[in-house]
């Protein structure tokens, strides 16, 4: 995982015109362990068809649907580690992983420039992270309805489950493999058999709970 929770890593799509719309969702605010990860998504001129909410597609859907994006698309994403979600609040840790994940786009596009950042949710980063400098829209339900931020979703989803998969073969008790660290029934029964891992946010109620 990359130092400070920043990801860098960015697609070169297609030639770019100004005022660029940019789409940002993220995965992961309800698990007990693991980062959560943002990604920021500007469609290239022929996108994927069948875009959507990530939550509502297969996983062998989206599995087709992300390196699609990453090839077609400009795209990067952003992390907020554990020890910040602990450190800060969930809520905090998004918009700081949102904010992340826009200044690396913003990088990749130099002189295009950002016309509107598109977030999904009720509330957007926007004087709320000391950072965020971009104008933003928040959408309810905006990864069913606009497709720069489903594809956000996709990439978000998809990198933060390969997270969760990797760390599932250090510690295999937990289920990350197919909880994602959520609470599932599974994930609670180990935490309260083997106890928490680096990997488990202290400041959610379930860990707290095990760890005294």
């Amino acid at each position: 995982m990359p130092a400070n929770g920043i990801a860098v890593s960015a697609g070169n799509g297609p030639a770019l015109q100004s005022g660029l719309v940019v789409g940002v969702d993220e995965a992961g605010r309800g698990p007990l362990a693991g980062p959560v990860v943002a990604a920021a998504v500007v469609l290239g001129a022929a996108p994927p068809k069948g875009l959507a909410d990530s939550k509502v597609l297969s996983a062998a859907r989206r599995a087709r649907l992300e390196p699609a994006i990453r090839e077609t698309c400009h795209w990067a994403l952003g992390i907020a580690e554990v020890e910040e979600i602990d450190r800060l609040n969930i809520f905090a840790a998004t918009m700081l992983a949102m904010t992340r994940a826009v200044a690396a786009l913003a990088a990749q596009l130099g002189e295009s420039g950002i016309g509107i950042v598109l977030v999904d949710g009720n509330m957007t980063p926007a004087k709320r992270c000391a950072d965020w400098v971009w104008p933003a829209r928040a959408i309810v339900k905006g990864d069913a309805s606009e497709p720069c931020i489903s594809a956000a979703s996709i990439l978000a989803k998809e990198h933060r489950d390969r997270l969760m998969r990797a760390a599932a073969e250090v510690f295999p008790h937990y289920g990350w493999e197919r909880n994602a660290g959520y609470g599932t029934a599974e994930h609670l029964s180990a935490l309260r058999l083997h106890g928490a891992t680096p990997h488990h946010r202290r400041s959610f109620a379930p860990v707290a709970a095990v760890i005294g």
